[in-house]
C-alpha cells in the first residue's frame, strides 16, 4: 500500500539534515542556506491544516486530548526557557577574559586547601568578543526590552484568535532567531542585542497566551496541576544548562544555540499538528472526552469574547495583588536565572562543565515543587478542606515569603560553595509552589480575561527582569566581590517579603462580579411588534 507524503513527512526528513547545517554554520559559511531552509519549513505550516484531519483518530494511542495538551504545554515551556537561558551559559565562553589566557585559569582555594583549575577547551578554535561587564549585562537584559511589548497584546490576542496560533508561531519564530544568534554575534554587538530584543518580543506573547487555553480545556479543580506545566520552564533550564555546558566545552559556544534552535523548530511543527484551541475545534477528540469536558467546564467558556472591562479590572485589588506579587517573585527569579552562572564562575570559581550542572539544580527543584504543590492544592480544594482563596494565599506565602528568608541566609553563608548552592537550590525549589498560589489566580477571579491579567502582570515584572540585570551590573562593574553580591541578596530578600505580604492582604480566589458574563435581556416578539 502506498501513501501520499504529507508536509509532516517532508519536515521529518528535513530535520535529519539540520544537525549537518549546524556544523556547516560553525564555519560561518552557509548562513544563506539555513535561512532558505527555514523559510521552506515555515511554508509547510499553512499546508498542515489540509492534512491534519487525515491523521488517524487514535494516533496518540491511549492518550486523551487533554493529556496530549498537557504534554505539549510542558514541553513548550521547557523549550521557552531553553531558548532564553542558552545565552546565560554561553556568554561565559563568548567573552574574552582579560585576566586569563584562553587555555586555563588557576584559582587557589585557600578555604579548602585545594587548587581548582578551570580549563577552557584547548582543541576548539572559537570566537571570543571583547565585551566589558556593562556590555555583557546590557546583552543579558536586552531580552526584556522586547519581552515587555507583547505581554498584554499576546494575552488579549490569545483570548480573541486562540492560543494555538499565538503560542505556536511565537515559539517557531523565536527558534529561528536562536539559530541565527551566532551569525548575529559575528556581525557585531548591536546585531546580537537586536536579535535578543526580537527574541523577547516573540517569547513575551507565549506566557499569557496559555491561560485562555486553560479556561477552555481544563476544569477548575484541575487548573493548579495544569499551571505546573508553566514551571516546566525551570525543568527546561535544568536540562538545558548542563547540556549546553557539555556542548560548549566540546564543540564551542555556538553549539548551544544550534541545539536549542533545532529542538524549537521540531516542537513547533508538532504543536500545530496535535493542539487545538478548544474541544469544539479538535477534529480527533472522542465524543466521550468532549462531553465530559463540557460538563466539567463553566458554561461561559464557549460564549463569544467580551470586551475587557478595563476600569473594573485596573481598579480591582485582587488583580493588583497578582501583579505586585508576580513582579516580586519574578524579580528574584530573573536575578538568579541571569546571574547564577556568572556568580558560580566569578565567586565560587567552578569551571564551565560544573557551572552548567550546578546552575541547573535550582530549576529542577522548582519544577518538582511546582508539580507536588499543585497536586496538593487541587486535592485540598476538591475535598473542601481549603477554599480557593485560602489555598492561593497559603501557597503564595510559602512560595514567595520563604525564599526571602533564604536570600538573607545567602548573604551570610553564600561565600562557601556547598552552602551557596544548597541555599540557591532551596530558594528556587520553594518558589515553584507559586503554581498553586497566585500564578493561576487569574483563572479563579476572571477566567475570560485571565490572559489579559497575566499579560499585565508579566509586563510589569519584565521591567523587574531588566532592572535586576542592571542592578547587578552596576553593583559589580567596578569590583565583582562577595561583598557586592551581599547587597544583591538583601535587596532580593526585601522584594520577596513585600510580594508575599501584598497577596496575603489583597489576594482572592473568588470570581469577581465584573468578570461574570453579560446576559442581555431579550424583549418578547409581541412587545416589539406592539
Amino acid at each position: 500500500m502506498y501513501f501520499e507524503r504529507s508536509p509532516l513527512d517532508v519536515a521529518s526528513v528535513g530535520f535529519l539534515r539540520l544537525p549537518v547545517l549546524g556544523v556547516l554554520l560553525s564555519t560561518r559559511v552557509h548562513c544563506d542556506l539555513l535561512i532558505n531552509y527555514l523559510n521552506n519549513l515555515i511554508e509547510l505550516i499553512p499546508n498542515m491544516a489540509k492534512t491534519e484531519k487525515s491523521f488517524p483518530r487514535n494516533f496518540t494511542g491511549c492518550l486523551t486530548c487533554v493529556q496530549v495538551l498537557n504534554i505539549m504545554v510542558l514541553l513548550g515551556f521547557m523549550l521557552n526557557y531553553a531558548l532564553r537561558v542558552n545565552l546565560t551559559i554561553a556568554i561565559v565562553e563568548m567573552i574574552y577574559d582579560n585576566k586569563t589566557d584562553a587555555a586555563a585559569m588557576v584559582t587557589n582555594m585557600t578555604d579548602t586547601n585545594t587548587t581548582n583549575v578551570t580549563q577552557h577547551p584547548e582543541h576548539i578554535e572559537q570566537t571570543r568578543y571583547h565585551w566589558d561587564t556593562k556590555q555583557k549585562n546590557h546583552l543579558l537584559g536586552s531580552f526584556f526590552w522586547g519581552y515587555v511589548l507583547t505581554e498584554v497584546p499576546g494575552g488579549r490576542l490569545a483570548e480573541v484568535i486562540g492560543a494555538r496560533r499565538v503560542f505556536g508561531y511565537s515559539t517557531l519564530l523565536a527558534s529561528i532567531l536562536t539559530l541565527l544568534s551566532p551569525a548575529a554575534a559575528s556581525a557585531g554587538f548591536g546585531w546580537i542585542v537586536a536579535l535578543r530584543v526580537l527574541l523577547g518580543f516573540f517569547l513575551g506573547a507565549t506566557w499569557p497566551a496559555i491561560l485562555p487555553m486553560a479556561s477552555k480545556w481544563i476544569p477548575p479543580m484541575d487548573r493548579s496541576k495544569f499551571m505546573s506545566n508553566m514551571m516546566a520552564s525551570s525543568l527546561g533550564a535544568a536540562i538545558t544548562m548542563p547540556i549546553c555546558g557539555f556542548l560548549i566545552a566540546h564543540f564551542g559556544w555556538e553549539s548551544a544555540f544550534y541545539f536549542t534552535g533545532i529542538i524549537g523548530v521540531m516542537w513547533s511543527l508538532a504543536w500545530f499538528a496535535v493542539v487545538y484551541d478548544s474541544p469544539h475545534q479538535h477534529p480527533r477528540i472522542s465524543d466521550t472526552e468532549r462531553n465530559a469536558l463540557m460538563k466539567a467546564l463553566p458554561q461561559d467558556t464557549s460564549q463569544p469574547n467580551q470586551p475587557v472591562p478595563w476600569r473594573s479590572l485596573l481598579t480591582s485589588p485582587p488583580v493588583w495583588a497578582i501583579v505586585v506579587t508576580h513582579g516580586a517573585s519574578v524579580f528574584g527569579y530573573f536575578t538568579v536565572v541571569n546571574q547564577l552562572p556568572t556568580y558560580i564562575e566569578s565567586i565560587l570559581h567552578y569551571d564551565i562543565k560544573h557551572n552548567g550542572l550546578l546552575s541547573s539544580l535550582p530549576y529542577l527543584g522548582k519544577y518538582l515543587c511546582a508539580l507536588a504543590s499543585s497536586v496538593l492544592a487541587d486535592s485540598l480544594r476538591r475535598s473542601g478542606k481549603l477554599s480557593t482563596t485560602a489555598a492561593r494565599k497559603l501557597f503564595t506565602g510559602f512560595a514567595v515569603g520563604l525564599p526571602g528568608v533564604m536570600m538573607v541566609m545567602q548573604a551570610y553563608f553564600g561565600y562557601e560553595r556547598v552552602w551557596s548552592i544548597a541555599i540557591f537550590t532551596a530558594a528556587l525549589t520553594i518558589n515553584g509552589a507559586v503554581t498553586a498560589g497566585y500564578l493561576g489566580n487569574g483563572l479563579d477571579i476572571a477566567p475570560k480575561f485571565s490572559g489579559t491579567i497575566f499579560g499585565i502582570a508579566n509586563t510589569l515584572s519584565s521591567f523587574g527582569g531588566w532592572l535586576s540585570t542592571f542592578m547587578v551590573g552596576e553593583l559589580t562593574k567596578h569590583e565583582n566581590t562577595y561583598e557586592q553580591w551581599q547587597i544583591v541578596f538583601f535587596i532580593l530578600a526585601g522584594t520577596y517579603a513585600c510580594g508575599a505580604l501584598v497577596f496575603l492582604i489583597f489576594g482572592s480566589g473568588e470570581l469577581q462580579p465584573w468578570s461574570k458574563p453579560v446576559v442581555k435581556e431579550l424583549t418578547p416578539l409581541r412587545e416589539q411588534q406592539a
